[in-house]
């Protein structure tokens, strides 16, 4: 028997950002009913930023093990026990699996249906025996890693970020097909946990980021061993007696031969099956197609996150999902398109951006400055020996942030100052100005800020009002 619920609101996917729409909503007033078809939490709990952030913590603590004599300090061999490594990473899910469980939620008020959900009309969603008419929907669906249709792939066992982290045992060679963040975090972390690691990337490595500062992360791969193939593809797969073959064509042919094979090309938003036609939602490649308030073109549906063809982070969809309740429930037009969003590949060195890049500022044709501040000018990098890279800032001429790129330790943390002034208004001086404690890293975003100001200061206008100045007495 068909059961019908009449909801304020009805949330399709149960990752980051519908959980947080669904939370924000009922503990507001709102009556919710959540449906998620797989686990809690979604791809960010599972598959993505927790289990990895785990993994490459273990491969830190390797590589500070290795690195300890630089110190002074006397450490032998680390023994890396792969079987330890994932069962740590599955117990950091299910440390924070809790707060995104059924249970919280349904304690918050919040309906949740553990099924597939599918439009059957403009206005209703139905799942098993529930069929729900709700006043505003909100797909949340994330998305999933592309497969690419390489001759033999799908002949062979490979890996892709849903899978990597069930291993029992370091891998012997991976080899990493992509050379985005995901490939790039990971190939490190296993390096460092004892693969032999090679990447193969069709263009250069972290493309999308200030090519000066990818290039601090190339550098440091290829120090600790990672081989990088960059401008070659991967022609064909084939299975081989110890794993796998790649073949691959480029400047340099050549046949990679590999233990496993990790996939990571990209990803691609689960926007299937969900009958979005039947419901007026428009779809492109890329995603759900949505205005600057997230809405389809169905204006009872919103689209959020990965689902909405944008930036594919967790803190996006979060950020999201305060705009579509803002707009739900308050009927307040926010917007989605005013905030700048940074980004950050969990590599050693991190390398975090927000706002414009070099190369998209000059695309742009703006009269625009760069500013450097090198990492091993920083006195608590070279204390800690963390002095690979640099702070780089594209501003206007008078001053304004246009973009920040932080390539250095604990970037992640060191870009949220740049991102809060791009949010705020707030222009150099602020950064100048701002008393940083010593010796700490930060220090170095404050010393970029402060020499757009260096020409002016030193030069030799304020020498002249210092001389006549001193003439006074």
């Amino acid at each position: 028997m068909t059961e019908i619920l009449t909801p304020d609101l009805c949330v399709i996917g149960a990752g980051s950002g519908g959980l947080s729409v669904a939370a924000g909503a009922a503990q507001m007033g709102a009556s919710v009913v959540l449906f998620e078809r797989g686990r809690m939490g979604g791809d960010c709990l599972n598959f993505g930023c927790v289990p990895s952030k785990s993994l490459i913590a273990a491969g830190s603590a390797a590589f500070a093990a290795r690195e300890a004599a630089r110190f002074g300090v006397g450490v032998d061999q680390p023994k890396v026990d792969g079987a330890a490594v994932f069962a740590r990473v599955r117990n950091v899910i299910a440390a924070i699996a809790p707060n995104d469980s059924a249970e919280r939620f349904e304690g918050l008020g919040v309906r949740v249906i553990r099924a597939h959900a599918r439009f059957t009309g403009p206005d209703r969603v139905q799942a098993g025996d529930a069929l729900v008419r709700a006043r505003r929907f909100v797909v949340a669906t994330g998305s999933g890693p592309a497969v690419p249709p390489i001759p033999g792939l799908d002949r062979v066992p490979y890996l892709t970020n849903e899978t990597v982290f069930d291993l029992a045992a370091i891998p012997e060679h991976l080899i990493v097909l992509g050379g985005g963040p995901i490939g790039i975090e990971l190939a490190q972390a296993f390096r460092r946990l004892g693969a032999k690691v090679s990447v193969v990337e069709m263009l250069a490595i972290l493309g999308r980021d200030d090519p000066e500062l990818a290039d601090a992360i190339r550098r440091q791969l290829t120090r600790e061993g990672v081989a990088i193939r960059e401008n070659a593809r991967a022609e064909h797969i084939e299975r081989t007696e110890t794993g796998v073959a790649v073949g691959l064509s480029g400047s340099e042919p050549a046949r990679i031969e590999g233990t496993h094979i990790l996939v990571a090309v990209g990803r691609r938003p689960h926007v299937k099956d969900l009958g979005l036609d039947l419901a007026g939602v428009a779809v492109e490649p890329q995603g759900i197609v949505v205005d600057a308030r997230l809405r389809t073109t169905n204006p009872r549906v919103y689209a959020i996150g990965d689902a909405a063809g944008g930036p594919q982070f967790t803190h996006v969809a979060n950020f999201h999902a305060g705009i579509v309740i803002r707009n739900i429930l308050f009927r307040w037009p926010a917007r989605a398109d005013l905030a700048p969003i940074p980004r950050v590949t969990y590599t050693d060195p991190e390398l975090a951006q927000v706002g414009l890049t070099e190369v998209e500022a000059r695309a742009r044709h703006l009269n625009f400055r760069i500013l450097r501040w090198p990492m091993h000018d920083n006195d608590r990098a070279q204390a800690e020996g963390k002095t690979e890279g640099l702070v780089k800032v594209v501003a206007s001429a008078r001053g304004k942030i246009l973009g920040a790129g932080i390539a250095a330790a604990h970037a992640g943390e060191l870009i949220q100052p740049w991102t809060l002034a791009m949010a705020q208004g707030l222009g150099l001086a602020a950064l100048a100005n701002v008393v940083a404690p010593y010796p700490t890293l930060g220090e170095a975003g404050k010393r970029a800020a402060g020499s757009f100001f260096a020409p002016t200061l030193f030069g030799e206008r304020t020498k002249t009002i210092v001389r006549w100045l001193a003439r006074l007495g």
